[in-house]
C-alpha cells in the first residue's frame, strides 16, 4: 500500500495552543467552542467538524482530557469574537501558522511500502533521468545548429578599446615576438631605437595609438618609453594579414 508522508497531516491547531495564543484558560475556550458547535449543528447546511473536531490529550497523570483540533475556519470564527489588539494579534498568529502548515503540506514525498514498490520507483526515476538527459542533448544540438559560434572577426567588431600586441598574439596561440616578426616580414612595421614603428604607408590610418610613459632606469635615471597599442581597426588589419599567411585565430579553429 502506498504511503504518503506529509509534515502535518491534520492541518489544524490544537485548542490548547489556541488558548495560549488568545490568552484564555483552556477550559473557557472549550466552553466557547462547544457553544459554537451547538449553533453550527442547528443548520443542516453546516458541519461542525469543518471547524472543530473533538480530540484528547494526556496530562502528566496519564489521564485523558478533552481538547479540540481547530481548522483555519474555526480559528477565524474564534478571531471574530475577539476585539482590539488581541483579535488582530491572534489573526496574524494563526494566519502565519496555517501558511507554514500549507507550505509544509506541499513538501510531500512518497515512501515505498514494499521492496517491489521501491524497485518500481527506482525504474521510474531512471526513466525520468534518461528522458531529461535526452532533452538536454536535443537542446544542446539545437543551440549548436541555430546559434553558430561567434567568429574571431565578430569578436573584433564587438570589442572596444585598445589592445597590446601580446594580447593579439595570444588569440592566435603566438608569442608577441613571433607576431612582431610576421608583421616585420609583411612590411607592416620596423624597429627604430628598440621600438616597433609602422612603415609610413601604414601611418595615419588609425591602426595604432602610442603613449609616452615615465620610467626609472636601473641606475636611477629618469626616462621615458613609448608604449604602442593597436586599435580595433589595427587588430582587424593584423587578422587579415595572418589569415593571408595561413594563421587562424584559435576561436575560428573550432568553427
Amino acid at each position: 500500500m502506498n504511503n504518503l508522508a506529509v509534515l502535518d497531516k491534520n492541518n489544524t491547531l490544537n485548542s490548547r495552543e489556541v488558548a495560549e495564543m488568545v490568552e484564555k484558560r483552556h477550559s473557557d475556550l472549550l466552553r466557547d467552542i462547544e457553544t459554537y458547535i451547538r449553533y453550527i449543528n442547528q443548520n443542516a447546511k453546516l458541519r461542525s467538524d469543518d471547524f472543530f473536531s473533538e480530540s484528547t490529550y494526556q496530562a502528566g497523570t496519564g489521564k485523558d482530557y478533552k481538547c479540540y483540533e481547530i481548522t483555519k475556519m474555526g480559528c477565524e470564527m474564534i478571531a471574530n469574537k475577539l476585539t482590539g489588539a488581541k483579535g488582530i494579534q491572534f489573526t496574524a498568529l494563526f494566519v502565519q501558522k496555517f501558511n507554514k502548515l500549507e507550505e509544509n503540506e506541499k513538501q510531500t514525498f512518497y515512501i515505498p511500502g514494499t521492496y517491489a514498490e521501491a524497485l518500481t520507483l527506482a525504474a521510474k526515476q531512471a526513466e525520468l533521468n534518461e528522458q531529461l538527459m535526452l532533452e538536454n542533448e536535443v537542446k544542446t544540438q539545437t543551440i549548436a545548429e541555430y546559434e553558430p559560434k561567434v567568429s574571431y572577426y565578430d569578436q573584433i567588431l564587438k570589442s572596444p578599446g585598445l589592445i597590446t600586441v601580446t594580447q593579439i598574439a595570444a588569440d592566435y596561440d603566438l608569442t608577441a615576438h613571433k607576431l612582431n616578426k610576421i608583421l616585420y616580414e609583411e612590411q607592416v612595421q620596423h624597429k627604430v631605437g628598440g621600438q616597433w614603428i609602422l612603415y609610413k604607408k601604414h601611418m595615419n590610418l588609425g591602426l595604432t595609438k602610442s603613449e609616452t610613459v615615465s620610467i626609472v632606469h636601473s641606475n636611477g635615471r629618469l626616462g621615458t618609453k613609448v608604449n604602442t597599442k593597436w586599435t580595433q581597426k589595427g587588430r582587424l588589419f593584423i587578422h587579415e594579414i595572418l589569415e593571408k599567411v595561413g594563421i587562424q585565430a584559435v576561436i575560428d579553429k573550432d568553427i
